[in-house]
């Protein structure tokens, strides 16, 4: 009869998206195979598997990385249209990311004891290691 508001609140699914610090080390990982554009950079990160990124967000973090001296850019003329950055990844944007992937290497240990302990029968799905193909 009566109506909770506090039994409405629960039964809303959260969505927690992507921390926005953990975008950090999914561009530099993107740029260390890769020289590029931020839209491009952009669209790999959505087809990564980032639901949602805020173009202004993304691009004031490009800029930070580059002051903090992660990625180095340059102006791309070549390209026919108005003038594009292309970015890439430095040699301390390599260590930082190897310091993301042993810390990222930790926190997928910690995931897997809490499904672990969620559901003892739950395996989450992972996708087999791609192997590169040379016909791409």
């Amino acid at each position: 009869m009566g109506h909770k508001p506090e039994e409405t609140k629960k039964s809303k699914t959260t969505n927690m998206g992507t921390p926005k610090n953990f975008l950090i080390p999914i561009m530099l990982l993107h740029l260390r195979d890769w020289n590029s554009h931020g839209y491009e950079l952009m669209e790999k990160i959505m087809q990564f598997g980032v639901e949602s990124v805020d173009q202004g967000n993304f691009y004031r973090m490009l800029r930070q990385l580059e002051k903090d001296a992660l990625v180095t850019s340059e102006w791309d003329v070549t390209s026919g249209g108005p003038a594009k950055r292309i970015y890439s990844i430095t040699e301390a944007g390599e260590q930082y990311l190897e310091v993301w992937a042993g810390s990222l290497s930790h926190y997928q240990k910690m995931l897997d004891q809490f499904f672990n302990l969620y559901n003892p029968f739950f395996t989450p799905y992972r996708s087999p290691p791609q192997k590169k193909d040379d016909n791409d």
